[in-house]
C-alpha cells in the first residue's frame, strides 16, 4: 500500500507578504507625498512667522524691491547712454522725489481751494439728510440726533483713557513708519547701486550645482516683476485718468485727491479699483446729490470693464503668467493673511514666484551659466558694473569661474 504524504497548509499568517511588498504602492507612494508636503509646510510656516515678526522689516524692503524694478529701467537705460551710475541712480531717485513732491501739492493746493465750498456743500447736505431723516417712513428728529450726540460725547469723556492709549499707539506707529521710510531709502538706492553683487552674494549661500538654477531663476523673477511693475503703472495711471475726468465733467469736489485714491488702489488687482472707485461715489453722493453720484457710478462702472476685458487681458497677460482665478484668490488669500498689505504685495509675489519656479524646472546642465538673454544684450553693451569693470569682462570672468556663475542675474544695476 503506497504511503501518500500530507503537506502541510500554509498559515493566514504566512501567506502575508512581508517587507515593502506588504503595503500597496499606491499607499506607499501616498505616504511618501505625504511626509514631504509635511516638512514643505511646516518650514513655509516658519518663514511666515518670521515675516510676522520681522514685518517692520520685512514690508519696506518688498516695497523697495517694487521701487527699485520700476527705476532699475530707467537707471539701465541712461547708463546704456553713458551716464555714469551713480548720476543715473541719483538721476531717477530725483525724479521720483519730484513725482510725489508734485503730486502731493497739487493735492494739497485742490482741497486748500475746494475747502470753503465743500464747508457750504457739506452743511447744505446735512440739512437735506435732516429732513430726510425726519420725514416718514424714519420719523427721527432733530431732538433724537442731539441727543445721540450728547451721549457719544459723554462716552468718549468716560473713556478718556483708551482714547489717549489709542493716540499713543498712533505715535508709535508714526514712528515705525519713519523707520519703514528709512529701509525703504537706502534698500532703493544699494540695489539700485549694487543689486548685482547683492544677488550674487544671495546665490553663493546654495550649493555650488544649485547656484546656476537659482540664478536662472532669480533672473526670469526679475524680468517678470520689472513687467508687473511697468504694466501695473499703465493700468493705474489710465484708471486715475478716466474717473478723474469723468469727476470734472460732473463737477465732482477733490477729482485729483480721487485719482491719487483711484491710482494707489489700481495697484490692487481685482478689488482695488473698485473699493477706491467707491469713495468717488460716497463723494459725489455726499456733495452732489444722488443724481451726480449715480452717474459717477457708471464711470467707475465704464472704467472698471475697460481694465478688466482690454488692459489686463493685453498687458498683464504678457507680463504675468497667471491664471485671472489665481489671481483672484491670491488677492483672497492676500487679505486674509495680511489685510492691505497682502492684498498689495500678493499678486506681484505670486506673478515672480511663479516665473522662478518654472525657469528653474526648465533648465539644464547643458544651458549653461549664462542667465538668460538680457545679460547677454546688456554684456554687448558693455555697461559699466559696480567695481568699474564692463558687464562683457564680468561675463567671461564667471565663465572661467564655475562659482561666480550666477552673479550676473538676478536684481539688475
Amino acid at each position: 500500500m503506497p504511503i501518500i504524504r500530507s503537506t502541510p497548509r500554509p498559515s493566514p499568517q504566512a501567506a502575508l507578504p512581508e517587507g515593502p511588498d506588504a503595503v500597496p504602492a499606491g499607499m506607499r507612494i501616498a505616504a511618501s507625498f505625504s511626509w514631504r508636503l509635511l516638512i514643505v509646510a511646516a518650514a513655509l510656516a516658519v518663514v511666515v512667522a518670521l515675516v510676522v515678526v520681522l514685518q517692520d522689516i520685512v514690508v519696506p524692503f518688498l516695497i523697495a524691491l517694487l521701487l527699485c524694478a520700476l527705476l532699475a529701467p530707467i537707471s539701465a537705460f541712461l547708463q546704456r547712454h553713458r551716464w555714469p551710475k551713480w548720476s543715473a541712480v541719483l538721476s531717477v531717485l530725483v525724479l521720483l522725489v519730484l513725482a510725489i513732491g508734485t503730486l502731493a501739492l497739487v493735492v494739497t493746493a485742490q482741497i486748500r481751494y475746494d475747502l470753503p465750498s465743500l464747508e457750504h456743500r457739506l452743511h447744505r447736505s446735512v440739512l437735506s439728510l435732516q429732513t430726510l431723516l425726519d420725514s416718514q417712513p424714519f420719523g427721527i428728529t432733530v431732538h433724537e440726533v442731539n441727543a445721540w450726540v450728547s451721549k457719544g460725547t459723554d462716552y468718549l469723556q468716560a473713556h478718556a483713557s483708551s482714547v489717549l492709549s489709542g493716540f499713543q499707539a498712533a505715535g508709535s506707529g508714526a514712528v515705525h513708519v519713519l523707520e519703514g521710510l528709512f529701509i525703504v531709502v537706502f534698500t532703493t538706492l544699494f540695489v539700485l547701486i549694487d543689486g548685482r553683487r547683492i544677488w550674487g552674494w544671495v546665490v553663493r549661500l546654495f550649493p555650488r550645482r544649485a547656484r546656476a538654477r537659482i540664478g536662472v531663476a532669480g533672473e526670469a523673477g526679475w524680468h517678470t516683476l520689472t513687467s508687473f511693475i511697468r504694466v501695473q503703472l499703465i493700468v493705474a495711471v489710465t484708471d486715475a485718468l478716466g474717473v478723474a475726468i469723468g469727476a470734472l465733467a460732473l463737477q465732482v469736489p477733490l477729482a485729483v485727491p480721487i485719482a491719487v485714491i483711484v491710482f494707489l488702489g489700481a495697484f490692487v488687482p481685482v478689488v482695488g479699483a473698485i473699493v477706491a472707485g467707491t469713495v468717488a461715489v460716497v463723494l459725489a453722493l455726499v456733495f452732489n446729490g444722488w443724481v451726480t453720484a449715480l452717474f459717477m457710478l457708471g464711470v467707475v462702472l465704464v472704467v472698471q470693464q475697460v481694465e478688466s476685458h482690454v488692459l489686463h487681458p493685453f498687458l498683464t497677460g504678457s507680463a504675468v503668467k497667471v491664471h485671472p482665478l489665481g489671481v483672484a484668490l491670491g488677492v483672497v488669500a492676500g487679505t486674509t493673511l495680511a489685510g492691505v498689505v497682502g492684498a498689495f504685495f500678493a499678486v506681484p509675489f505670486i506673478a515672480t514666484v511663479n516665473a522662478m519656479v518654472l525657469a528653474a524646472a526648465q533648465w539644464r546642465p547643458e544651458d549653461g551659466d549664462v542667465v538668460g538673454n538680457e545679460a547677454e544684450a546688456e554684456a554687448g553693451a558693455g555697461v559699466s558694473g559696480a567695481d568699474g569693470t564692463t558687464a562683457s569682462a564680468a561675463l567671461t570672468s564667471d565663465r572661467a569661474d564655475p562659482a561666480r556663475g550666477v552673479d550676473h542675474g538676478g536684481v539688475q544695476s
